[in-house]
């Protein structure tokens, strides 16, 4: 039987990545407060894809991990206004249902990873060419 990693320990482990900048390129993400001892609100940020619309623009985005993270997944709501199915046109939350590699959860699956499949959502080819909002603007 494998041990279940607490809660904290996890996310530990995940800023302890994110503040050395090991994660996947194009991709960051630390405690939006250094002194949140639960760890449950994350800033996080993507680098627009190239060849995209997307393309030389960071997006900000806002994660938040409940009580049941890693076992649930966490919250996450664009910050910048962005146009891209699953992402709620009026108040930037993600349907992580609509992002393959993250859309049937388990504990296995991280922060870094549903940025990661952000960002490959953005540049696929149904996505990629999408008009979007003003940049700077947001929800």
């Amino acid at each position: 039987m494998v041990a279940k990693v607490p809660r904290n320990f996890r996310l530990l482990e995940e800023l302890e990545k994110g503040e050395k900048g090991l994660g996947a390129d194009g991709c960051s993400y630390g405690l939006q407060d250094g002194d949140d001892v639960m760890m449950s609100n994350w800033n996080a940020t993507i680098l627009g894809p190239p060849h995209s619309t997307h393309e030389n623009r960071i997006y900000s985005l806002k994660i938040h991990c409940g009580d049941s993270y890693p076992d649930e997944p966490p919250v996450v709501h664009f910050i910048s206004k962005i146009n891209l199915p699953g992402v709620d046109p009026n108040n930037g939350k993600v349907d992580l249902l609509k992002l393959g590699r993250v859309s049937q959860w388990n504990r296995d699956n991280t922060m870094e990873k549903i940025l990661v499949a952000l960002r490959e959502h953005m540049a696929s080819p149904n996505n990629r060419k999408l008009h979007q909002p003003p940049e700077g603007t947001t929800f």
